[in-house]
C-alpha cells in the first residue's frame, strides 16, 4: 500500500489500542480522580506504544459485525463440547478413537492463526497440539467423526470475519 495509507493504518491501530488499554485501565481503577486520569492516559499511551513495537499491525482488519454474528455459534459449540466430553468421560460404552488430525490452514502463522486455533479448541473433543508450516495438528477424542471437515468449515466462517486473513488491531 502507499506510504500514506500505511501510516493511516498504523495511526488507526494506535488509537484503537490506546482506547482498549484505556478502557482496561478504567475497569481496573474504578472511578478515577483527575490525577488518576492523567496517569491513566500516560499508562494507556505507553502500553499502546509498546504493543505497536512488540506486535506491529498487519494488513487487513476485523469485520466486527461478522465476528459478533458468530458469537451464538461459538457459545453453542462450547456448551456442546463440554457436554460431549463429559458424556464420553462418564459413559464407558461410548467408544473413543483418539488420534491426531492435521489440517492445512489458509492463515499464515501469526495472530489470526493463533486465534483460529483457540476458537477451534472448543469444538467437541479437539485440542490443537502442534502448529507448524504444514498446518495445525489437533488431538481428537474420536477420529471417526468428520473433524477435518468441521475445522475447514470453522476456518471459512472465521476468515469471513476478517479481511485479508489478518486482524488489524
Amino acid at each position: 500500500p502507499p506510504a500514506g495509507r500505511a501510516a493511516e493504518g498504523t495511526m488507526g491501530t494506535a488509537f484503537a489500542r490506546f482506547g482498549m488499554f484505556a478502557a482496561l485501565w478504567l475497569v481496573l481503577i474504578g472511578v478515577p480522580t483527575t490525577g488518576d486520569l492523567v496517569f491513566g492516559v500516560l499508562v494507556a499511551a505507553s502500553a499502546a506504544w509498546a504493543s505497536l513495537h512488540l506486535l506491529p499491525p498487519v494488513a487487513g482488519r476485523v469485520r466486527f459485525l461478522a465476528l459478533a454474528g458468530s458469537l451464538p455459534r461459538f457459545v453453542w459449540r462450547s456448551v456442546g463440547a463440554g457436554i460431549d466430553v463429559a458424556r464420553r468421560a462418564f459413559d464407558p460404552r461410548l467408544p473413543l478413537a483418539t488420534g491426531f488430525v492435521r489440517i492445512r490452514t489458509g492463515f499464515p502463522r501469526g495472530p489470526a492463526r493463533c486465534a483460529f486455533a483457540t476458537i477451534t479448541s472448543l469444538m467437541p473433543g479437539t485440542v490443537p497440539a502442534c502448529d507448524d508450516a504444514e498446518g495445525i495438528e489437533y488431538h481428537c477424542l474420536d477420529t471417526t467423526q468428520p473433524v477435518a471437515d468441521e475445522l475447514v468449515g470453522e476456518e471459512r466462517r472465521y476468515a469471513a470475519a476478517l479481511e485479508a486473513g489478518q486482524p488489524h488491531v
